[in-house]
């Protein structure tokens, strides 16, 4: 690790745009790198309670989420591949992850939500919620896909842990019926709790691999049935001029264009109906444009000010969108929309980090979110959050991430059975050891 990248967090005004992005994405990067807990090697759910008011219920300091770090684990491999931190180094800690995943509380192979990281006990997010979450295991699994593909000819030893890991999880435990049910319970009956998941918003991911597991896939008629079978999937309606081709009314938090396409590569991804790519810059001009026109005239919303989506505010924590507008702008909803609104996110970013970095900068990066109706300004970093930030800037940058996903072949296999068509359509490259760009001069 580089002795300057523990001070990556201060604030260094008159940076040129590629010398921010490098700054950003570094310091983002330190949420999982020197905030990663110190016994498993997992991310952390949060740094902080969101204010003095909230009672969180669990033991922040040893807290930590398998969707936050697959999303941590493609941000790792940012970082490594700009020459933030070594490879053998990166290696180093995903064989600790391997580690703790390898003896962790799992169902079916599957992933709860929370694990102590000093035990790898489930920590249940509600009552019954003993078992497996499958969409935080699909965040997991496509982030150690990730891995493995980056780094098999560094380390073929780890990229055989991740293919078992990988292979070991069930995801046809979770469906019932035609639907694909979010949580599992090796106790308890199927629920109401239990949530069969339904599109249009962040799942996308969970049948895309849950249908490319080579051991235990999912059948196309689950994607059919379950997924594309609902009130709130295809929308087709006009906001702001634009054209919104799947979702709710406004599109939703902007999360749902983040999490599945991390990996995902939405250009050229389409499946006959929709264009993969203008479903998820669409849905970021919309929130764009309705943060400009900022109905309930709350403080500071314009065009460099944006960005509706679940976050910290200053009550506790919500799914920000139009239609959930509390005044709370979230600086992932648009940094992590590089890839789609480029100069719209970087007019943001500028903003953020020239205009308000005395507030909302930190050793993390960014706070999760602020409130300037309210004079609130958040203390806490949510690996959520953090992770996209770093992931998609560089997919913006260099495509790496998406690259690194879609030469699986097993996601490619996934793919063509669901229908899909993408220029990476084609037989895998076999991964080679990873080449570091030179560090950047920040």
């Amino acid at each position: 690790m580089k002795k300057e990248f523990a001070s990556a967090g201060q604030r260094k005004l008159g940076l040129s745009d590629d010398e921010l992005l490098d700054l950003v994405q570094q310091s983002s990067l330190n949420y999982f790198w020197e905030f990663g807990h110190q016994e498993s090697g997992m991310a952390r759910e949060r740094t902080a309670k969101p204010n003095d008011k909230v009672g969180m219920g669990y033991d922040i300091d040893h807290t930590v989420t398998t969707g936050g770090t697959g999303f941590g684990i493609m941000a790792m491999i940012a970082g490594a591949k700009r020459g933030f931190i070594a490879n053998d180094n990166f290696a180093e800690r995903m064989h600790k992850i391997c580690d703790f995943l390898e003896t962790c509380s799992t169902h079916n192979g599957a992933f709860p939500h929370f694990l102590d990281g000093r035990d790898g006990k489930n920590i249940e997010v509600f009552p019954h919620d003993d078992g497996s979450d499958i969409v935080e295991t699909s965040f997991l699994a496509a982030g150690l896909l990730c891995a493995r593909q980056y780094l098999a000819g560094h380390d073929p030893a780890l990229a055989k842990r991740i293919t078992d890991i990988w292979e070991n999880i069930e995801w046809d435990s979770h469906v019932r019926g035609d639907n694909l049910m979010w949580h599992a319970s090796p106790n308890h009956a199927w629920t109401d709790n239990s949530l069969k998941i339904k599109g249009w918003n962040e799942c996308l991911i969970t049948f895309v691999m849950g249908a490319s597991s080579p051991t235990h896939p999912i059948d196309k008629s689950v994607y059919e049935k379950g997924w594309k079978d609902s009130d709130v999937f295809k929308n087709g309606k006009q906001s702001y001029g634009v054209t919104l081709p799947l979702g709710p009314d406004l599109g939703g938090p902007l999360f749902f264009s983040h999490y599945s396409f991390l990996g995902l590569d939405p250009r050229g991804l389409n499946d006959g109906e929709v264009d993969y790519f203008e479903q998820n810059r669409n849905h970021t001009l919309i929130n764009l444009a309705y943060c400009m026109q900022n109905p309930e005239m709350y403080v500071g919303y314009s065009d460099n000010c944006w960005g509706l989506t679940a976050s910290d505010n200053h009550e506790c924590y919500s799914a920000h969108s139009p239609t959930n507008d509390l005044g709370v702008i979230t600086p992932t909803a648009a940094l992590s929309a590089m890839p789609y609104t480029p100069d719209e996110s970087m007019k943001a970013l500028r903003h953020f980090y020239d205009d308000m970095g005395d507030k909302i900068w930190g050793t993390c990066g960014f706070v999760d979110a602020f409130n300037e109706t309210e004079g609130w300004y958040g203390k806490s970093n949510l690996a959520i959050d953090q992770g996209p930030i770093v992931v998609m800037i560089e997919n913006h940058r260099s495509g790496l991430l998406w690259d690194l996903f879609m030469s699986c072949p097993e996601i490619q296999a996934g793919l063509k059975k669901l229908g899909f068509e993408s220029p990476h359509l084609k037989a895998a490259v076999a991964p080679s050891a990873p080449e570091i760009l030179p560090p950047p001069e920040v």
